[in-house]
């Protein structure tokens, strides 16, 4: 092996890798027509790859969105698989060593058929943001640097009205009840509903200008963090 090749082999260039980990909002759902449109946006309009693109360039975001994925709730209609709670820790060791997490959950807790509150919620992000400190999955077994986003308020309309009623009023609270929890434990914190609206078409999922804005204000927020 000639000396460039043995160089060439020692030298490996550290990526510094994010996990964002959320529901169809970070998946890049497109605001549904129906309740069978599974359409996607392209990475460039989702608020990840805008996100992306106010980082560095050895900066990379590792999108880990599942439509319908809740805080630590199995889903009795849609499956236990939802259940942000118990998928995590497998996603930590899947991609660690993380220089961040992003955690962007709460919506799907708004459904009918969860009868929590903002409260409730502020409390289950924080179990999951305890599993992230705990897990080692940052660089030499650390703790990765943590997000936390509290989404933002949704609206009883079109197709996933009945799906979501009762939870326009408790998601107006969610700001607020992530705000004071991210407060006491100290970790960073990004209130979307200050930043952006969920589309009027279904009262979930972002237009595209919203990914926009999202995208821009998560990533000024983690080029703070991992300054």
């Amino acid at each position: 092996m000639s000396s460039t090749e043995r160089r060439a082999c020692g030298s490996v260039r550290r990526v510094r890798s994010v996990l964002a980990y959320g529901d169809s909002n970070t998946h890049g759902t497109v605001p549904m027509r129906h309740a069978h449109d599974l359409r996607r946006y392209d990475r460039e309009i989702r608020w990840t790859g805008h996100a992306a693109a106010c980082l560095p360039k050895d900066v990379h975001i590792i999108e880990e969105g599942h439509p319908g994925r809740t805080t630590l709730h199995d889903d009795p209609i849609e499956g236990a698989h939802k259940n942000g709670l118990t998928v995590l820790p497998a996603l930590l060791e899947t991609h660690r060593p993380l220089e961040a997490v992003v955690l962007m959950l709460g919506t799907n807790d708004m459904k009918a058929r969860f009868p929590v509150t903002a409260m409730d919620v502020a409390r289950a992000v924080e179990r999951l943001a305890m599993v992230v400190i705990g897990s080692g999955a940052g660089p030499d077994l650390g703790c990765p640097k943590l997000l936390i986003v509290a989404p933002p308020p949704i609206q009883e309309v079109g197709c996933l009205a009945e799906m979501f009623q009762g939870g326009a009023a408790r998601s107006h609270r969610l700001g607020a009840a992530m705000a004071a929890m991210a407060s006491r434990t100290g970790i960073s914190f990004v209130d979307a509903g200050q930043h952006i609206t969920v589309s009027p078409t279904d009262g979930i999922h972002f237009e595209p200008e919203a990914h926009a804005v999202l995208g821009r204000t998560i990533g000024a927020a983690l080029a703070r963090l991992l300054d």
